[in-house]
């Protein structure tokens, strides 16, 4: 604050004393410098504003006032003349006159600046610490306040765990950052919510249909055991490799939902050719002895993993002979939307409202089903998630055999 006000002086100081020079170098160009006023014997107290004019051998041959000592010729320089205490700035400049130099020393007193320091240094004293305290304790009431949200919603982020993501951070109604920070972490925890069910939801399925083939294998060895003669021989050779084959099944296609679901950016990608994979699953079911109509299906090609992809082929196709009474059709077409596999069967179709949850993890329609006719209620879910991790889509539509449609979409 001393140097802004000395600065703010000062330039009007030497505003003056550059007027001063400038109108004595004027004067010397024109006419020579000024007759010599020297005033009386006491007029040595410097002025306000003293001057001198030397000549080229730095004779004074002209002066504002009689000053006991030469002015210092050190241009911008703050000095204290002789026989006074206040504080002088000098200024200097040189000037000709018929071919005679002369050198012009301006000092300019700076007691404005020292008296109006002086004045201030006494409200400064006080007036600065008390400022300091009372913008401290403003801006520590201001930052508590708008912090204060923040702080409880640290406080109730703290106290929610991995069994009690049902709850809620408080979401003040501010409009700001603060706000929206609230209700994105609400918006978080849902998603953790959310996947904490699915994930609880699907272990528990996944033990439940785990649990039938491992309580087959347990009930045959315990007849066995009760009764060696109860099972003929071969039966229960027959009993467990139906149950290992149906428990290989179950755990291969977990292992599949688990790395479409996860892994899908490590998944080794090729050219995959959708009507090659289409026509070896049509072979196989015919085999079986179904019919299956070929005659939509034309070349196709995607970039993907070929086994996954050929895994949602299989189990659309097996899905359809599931539950077609005595005809599927499949088709392939590529066109600049992308890469659309369709099958399609005769059998009884899905409702409407059941289209969207069929695609969920160990769903089946027919509850009634036997277990061995029904699948796992995998199948479905494997095409979603290895579908979505080829960037494409699923749906199930109605077919004009009067049975169900299921489409593909994929990008070529």
């Amino acid at each position: 604050l001393k140097e802004l006000l000395e600065l703010r002086y000062f330039h009007d100081l030497t505003q003056a004393e550059q007027t001063e020079i400038l109108d004595l170098a004027a004067q010397i160009k024109s006419s020579g410098p000024p007759k010599l006023r020297l005033g009386g014997k006491d007029d040595t107290e410097p002025e306000d504003v003293v001057w001198q004019i030397f000549n080229k051998n730095d004779v004074v041959v002209s002066a504002s006032q009689a000053l006991v000592e030469r002015l210092p010729d050190a241009d911008e320089e703050i000095v204290v003349l002789p026989g006074e205490d206040d504080r002088y700035a000098i200024e200097t400049k040189k000037a000709k006159y018929k071919g005679d130099r002369y050198l012009i020393i301006v000092a300019v007193s700076l007691d404005e600046v020292d008296d109006a320091l002086e004045a201030l240094r006494a409200p400064l004293a006080i007036g600065l610490p008390l400022l300091l305290v009372i913008v401290g304790v403003t801006t520590w009431l201001v930052a508590s306040r708008a912090l204060g949200p923040v702080e409880r919603i640290r406080r109730e982020v703290e106290l929610i765990t991995g069994t009690s993501l049902d709850r809620r951070v408080f979401e003040p109604l501010t409009g700001d950052e603060i706000e929206r920070l609230a209700q994105t972490m609400n918006q978080m925890l849902g998603r953790l919510q959310d996947s904490r069910d699915k994930q609880q939801q699907f272990v528990s399925d996944a033990s439940h249909e785990l649990r039938s083939p491992l309580a087959s294998l347990r009930q045959a060895a315990e007849v066995v055991t009760a009764h060696p003669g109860a099972m003929q021989e071969g039966e229960l050779a027959e009993t467990v490799l139906a149950e290992a084959i149906r428990m290989q099944q179950l755990v291969d296609q977990l292992l599949l939902l688990t790395r479409s679901s996860e892994g899908r950016a490590h998944i080794p990608r090729a050219d995959v050719d959708v009507d090659d994979l289409v026509l070896t699953e049509a072979r196989r079911i015919t085999a079986s002895g179904l019919a299956i109509d070929t005659t939509g299906v034309s070349a196709g090609r995607v970039h993907g993993d070929v086994i996954a992809l050929g895994q949602v082929v299989r189990n659309l196709v097996d899905n359809a002979a599931r539950h077609a009474r005595s005809q599927v059709r499949v088709s392939v077409i590529d066109d600049d939307a992308g890469v659309t596999f369709a099958v399609e069967d005769d059998g009884p179709g899905v409702p409407e409202s059941d289209r969207n949850r069929i695609f969920e993890r160990f769903v089946r329609l027919d509850e009634a089903r036997a277990r061995d006719a029904g699948g796992s209620g995998l199948g479905l879910a494997i095409v979603r998630e290895v579908v979505a991790g080829h960037r494409g889509s699923v749906a199930v539509e109605e077919s004009s055999l009067g049975g169900a449609r299921f489409v593909v979409r994929l990008p070529s």
